[in-house]
Order: structure tokens, then C-alpha cells, then sequence
């Protein structure tokens, strides 16, 4: 009874509330000419800020191996770099309000001049870039895009690659990986690729850290099958996690990709 009588006391005086709240004409005595704006406009700027504060323009991660579908995830970090009748793939390595990094192989860049090379984005936008730096010691380079390049919607919806330290260092021999590189000419014959908005190859893991006399650097040896045009694209697990940069491959069914640790190392020394 006693919480009948409550709530029969407490229903009128929330509706008188909501009426004094609602109604201008019982504050004011009348109607005022103009309403106050009670909900601000926001603009795609706010949007694309809001997404990246909170995160969402990184990879999404799957929580089961799949790599068919943790490769419709990927798509959106991998671009292709134009250099003239060159071609290459990079990953966007990450986002800023300002800019976009883009990673790439050193001997991708080696055929990058400003004046005539762009970055096409998987969406289908082009944009020109400049070259932040290229390691001494790594098949490894970095390229930036300054935001104007691109309209806020175009950028909302790219992707930064995800990863995890601690998914990388479990990685072993046996394990699925996949690649994943920009549009190019399709390898006749190669199993496990396909060509549609890039290039997608499936593979294992033959060692996460073998000395590749070819680019005299330790890399992550797998086996698979490389397809022109892949090389600077990203090598991920079957979640999505990027793991590190294919950098060549070869018709037996092996190829090599730079170890996600020494991205990290090279972007690190190029930017502190």
C-alpha cells in the first residue's frame, strides 16, 4: 500500500515537471519568438575526429580465425603506390587529425619521385605524398599524405593496421597467415590468389625469424605465393592482426615478409 500511495503522488508531480520543463508559455507567461537550438550540427570533420579518438578507424579483429573474412577487414589499410610505370603496395600504418603514414618497402620507394608519384586508396581516391624516411638497415620506407588530400568522408573510411605484440610473439611454424596487396596483374596458375579491389594470397609460417640472404636482413619466411604488385602490402594472422610487410616471394612457393618488430623499430627512429 504504501508504495501505491508513492508512486500515485510521485506520477503527478513528474508530469507537472515534464509540462513547466516542456511548455514555454507556463515559464515565460507566452510563447518566446524563437526557440533555443537545442541540438548542434555536426559536421563530417567532428565525425572523422570522433572515429579516431575513439579508435574505430583501426583494422577490426576477428575473435575466431577466418581469412576470407578478416581479409574484408584488411582491404581498407592497404593502398597502392604509383611511381610512374612502377608499382607497389603499402599499409596505412597509421592516422592522425593531420596526416596518414603509410608503410612500404624500401625498394618500392626507390622508384618514388613527388613529382609524378600518388597513393591510390582503396576507396578509389588519389592523392600525392611526400617521403617521411627510408631505412638504412630494412627493406622498410614511410610515406605521409596530408589530410587536405582527401575530403572527411573519403577518410572515414580508411583503416589503420591492428596489431598486438603479444599475438606476433606466439606466431609460429605452421601457423595461417595471409597477404594482402594492391590491384595489380594476376600470376596465372598461382593458387590462393585472388584479384578483385587487391591482391589476396594464402600461406603458413616457415620460420618467424630466418636470415633471407636476398635482402640480407632477418625476416618472416613463409610459404605462399607471391603475385607482382604485392610487394609493401601487409602480411596478417588469420584474425586480422598485421603481424608484418611482405617484401618479395618467389615461384616455389616461398616468400618473405619484414617482421612486424622491425616496423615498429624503424618508424620509431625516423619520428622521435
Amino acid at each position: 500500500m504504501r508504495h501505491k500511495i508513492l508512486y500515485a503522488i510521485a506520477l503527478p508531480i513528474i508530469s507537472f515537471i515534464l509540462v513547466i520543463t516542456l511548455d514555454p508559455a507556463h515559464v515565460y507567461g507566452k510563447a518566446p519568438q524563437t526557440m533555443p537550438h537545442l541540438i548542434q550540427t555536426v559536421s563530417e570533420q567532428d565525425i572523422f575526429e570522433g572515429m579516431l579518438a575513439l579508435g574505430l578507424l583501426e583494422t577490426p579483429v576477428l575473435v575466431e580465425d577466418d581469412c576470407d573474412k578478416a581479409y574484408e577487414n584488411v582491404k581498407a589499410c592497404v593502398v597502392r603506390i604509383n611511381m610512374g610505370n612502377a608499382y607497389g603496395s603499402g599499409v596505412i600504418w597509421e592516422m592522425t587529425s593531420e596526416k596518414i603514414v603509410i608503410a612500404t618497402n624500401k625498394h618500392v620507394l626507390e622508384f618514388w619521385d613527388e613529382q609524378v608519384s600518388n597513393v591510390l586508396f582503396p576507396q578509389g581516391s588519389y592523392a600525392s605524398a611526400e617521403l617521411l624516411g627510408i631505412s638504412e638497415e630494412y627493406d622498410l620506407g614511410f610515406l605521409t599524405v596530408d589530410n587536405k588530400e582527401l575530403d572527411y568522408m573519403e577518410l572515414e573510411q580508411l583503416r589503420y593496421v591492428h596489431f598486438d605484440m603479444n599475438v606476433y610473439n606466439e606466431m609460429k611454424e605452421g601457423d595461417e597467415i595471409f597477404c594482402v596487396g594492391a590491384t595489380g596483374r594476376h600470376s596465372e596458375g598461382v593458387e590462393n590468389v585472388v584479384q578483385s579491389n587487391g591482391i589476396y594470397l594464402q600461406g603458413t609460417i616457415g620460420n618467424m625469424w630466418q636470415y633471407i640472404e636476398e635482402f640480407d636482413e632477418y625476416m618472416i619466411y613463409g610459404y605462399g605465393y607471391g603475385t607482382p604488385g604485392i610487394s609493401g602490402g601487409g602480411t596478417f594472422d588469420p584474425k586480422g592482426n598485421f603481424i608484418g610487410m611482405i617484401s618479395g616471394g618467389t615461384m616455389d612457393g616461398e616468400i618473405a615478409s619484414v617482421p612486424l618488430t622491425i616496423i615498429v623499430e624503424a618508424y620509431a627512429e625516423l619520428t622521435e
